[in-house]
């Protein structure tokens, strides 16, 4: 009868699993915090460095942006709004100029793209290779 007791389905279900604790308003902070200080690196590193790399600059955010979603998990909009009001329009400020910043690069970035479409198309029509050319030597052989 003991053995049937130690063998039970109630036993054999696995304990349910912890819930997380409520995020904590300074967790939150911290993680704001975290997310600002990485957009003002990128936008000075954008105006600055052209060896930046942006595939890890992203790569970065979107860590801080989960972080940022499983800490809000659970509050409510108004909630994190009255506890960290002031940050969040920090960081909206931050974003902006980051914003700007991108604009900036990406139209440098097509500009010199043009320049480069424009060049080769130009070395392409001085007659080196023209159709005419290739017409003769087409005839002839």
């Amino acid at each position: 009868m003991q053995e049937a007791a130690l063998y039970s389905p109630e036993l054999s279900r696995p304990a349910p699993a912890e819930q997380p604790a409520p995020p904590r308003p300074a967790a939150l902070s911290a993680i704001i915090g975290r997310i600002e200080e990485a957009i003002e690196q990128e936008t000075a590193a954008i105006r600055s460095d052209p060896a930046f790399d942006i595939k890890a600059s992203n790569a970065r955010k979107s860590r801080h942006l989960y972080e940022l979603n499983r800490a809000m998990k659970g509050l409510s909009q108004a909630e994190v709004l009255n506890e960290h009001r002031d940050a969040l329009i920090r960081l909206r400020g931050k974003l902006a100029d980051n914003e700007k910043a991108l604009r900036a690069h990406l139209s440098a970035v097509a500009e010199v793209a043009s320049l480069i479409r424009d060049a080769i198309q130009r070395a392409d029509t001085d007659g080196t290779y023209s159709a005419r050319e290739f017409g003769v030597a087409g005839r002839a052989a």
